[in-house]
């Protein structure tokens, strides 16, 4: 994967509960204490606990949400985790008894402050020893009463949206792993086309042009995509659902053009179907065009990537289960939700990417983020909440708008 300069993933976690031990020695943690993981609430099952002055999480629902693999062994009572680390290569290998405080970490024993203890069928473990062991950073907030976790780095899919006027930033495009140039689109009669007011075909500009930036990238290990866009503001896309000639016509174009320009793959980002009318009879013919569509693309070796409005958007003109079946990705278009300004809500985000997880695997999933309307801190808890949920990766929109110093302020806790 590319290393994105220094995108973080901002994140926070919470406090677990813990095992029957003398009162003594337990106390319950102060009341109304959050979890957050990179910046968004951890839901946890138990109430936090404190034993000796360390602080007692719950384990399976912290370690499920940073990707790490836990077995348990009931007649031993061992816990063994695992996770890879940012290269994918090296997994760290925690085995923890119940009761014990002797801890394994890759072959070696480490002493812990308090034994891993059941409480109501919830395995505590101290979050210090945790942290130091899965490369995550946590912090205690007294006054919010909050312990925020952020997660350590993780492989993910990165795809760079192209978009006019996004030369400034073309030296970023080997930080992605691909990179869609919005550069075709359907018109307002459902015609495929590379001119008009906007997702033009750029000019040439001396020795830069449109084919140079897409070879560069492809010799740079970033796959070159064709983006066509079309909302349907004027009915275009619906003319073009309606009408199968046409409809053949426009993918042999896209397809066409894709392969005699040198790209990888589509990227298929066509908006504002389902909004009134017929939603099943839309998403149908919706279906039918992306069918037809991966059909011709596969033939060409060139891979599909839909971008979709979120199954909680006014939009409803979007089969998951389906395209999903018909496409190597989906990019969930988690913004420009209506009403809103500002960052786009996070429990909006979250409850889109979990809608999409119902119907289509985590591998296939993408989540789009517009840094139009999102801040620093917003961006890293969306990007956690990819993460948390082991999705294929993010999607930016877009170059243009990104700038080198927005990534050096994020960090590098996201290994693109």
């Amino acid at each position: 994967m590319k290393h994105l300069a220094k995108i973080v993933l901002c994140a926070a976690i919470s406090l677990g509960s813990l095992s029957a031990l003398p009162a003594s020695a337990v106390h319950a943690a102060p009341a109304g204490v959050s979890i957050m993981l990179d910046g968004y609430p951890l839901p946890f099952p138990v109430e936090p606990v404190m034993m000796n002055g360390t602080t007692m999480v719950p384990f399976r629902a912290i370690s499920e949400a940073l990707g790490i693999q836990v077995d348990w062994n009931q007649k031993a009572r061992k816990i063994t985790a695992s996770r890879k680390d940012a290269t994918g290569t090296a997994p760290t290998v925690v085995v923890l008894t119940l009761g014990s405080k002797n801890a394994v970490v890759n072959g070696t024993v480490v002493k812990l402050e308090v034994a891993p203890q059941d409480i109501r069928g919830t395995t505590m473990l101290p979050l210090k020893f945790f942290s130091q062991q899965f490369g995550a950073v946590t912090s205690w907030n007294q006054a919010s009463k909050t312990v925020s976790i952020t997660s350590p780095k993780r492989d993910m899919y990165t795809l760079g949206f192209y978009a006019q006027k996004a030369y400034s930033e073309v030296s970023l495009i080997p930080s992605f792993d691909a990179v869609a140039f919005g550069w075709a689109r359907i018109d307002k009669d459902g015609q495929f086309t590379t001119t008009g007011k906007d997702f033009w075909w750029p000019e040439a500009a001396g020795d830069v042009t449109p084919e140079s930036i897409v070879q560069n990238a492809a010799a740079g290990g970033t796959a070159p995509y064709l983006m066509v866009y079309s909302s349907d503001s004027s009915l275009e896309l619906s003319k073009n659902l309606e009408d199968a000639q046409l409809q053949q016509q426009t993918i042999a174009s896209i397809v066409d053009l894709a392969t005699q320009k040198g790209f990888k793959g589509i990227g298929l980002d066509l908006e504002g179907l389902g909004l009134t009318g017929d939603k099943a009879l839309v998403q149908s013919q919706y279906n039918a065009f992306v069918k037809n569509l991966s059909t011709a693309a596969r033939a060409a070796s060139l891979k599909l990537t839909v971008i979709l409005h979120p199954l909680n958007s006014s939009y409803k003109g979007y089969d998951y289960k389906t395209l999903g079946t018909l496409a190597d990705d989906l990019v969930i278009m988690a913004y420009a939700y209506e009403g809103e300004t500002g960052p786009e809500p996070m429990n909006k985000v979250d409850e889109s990417i979990r809608l999409a997880l119902d119907q289509v695997s985590k591998e296939k999933l993408i989540l789009g983020i517009s840094v139009y309307s999102e801040n620093e801190a917003s961006v890293n808890a969306k990007i956690g909440l990819a993460k948390r949920y082991g999705l294929k990766g993010i999607a930016i929109w877009r170059l243009g708008i990104i700038g080198q110093p927005v990534l050096n302020r994020m960090g590098e806790a996201v290994e693109l």
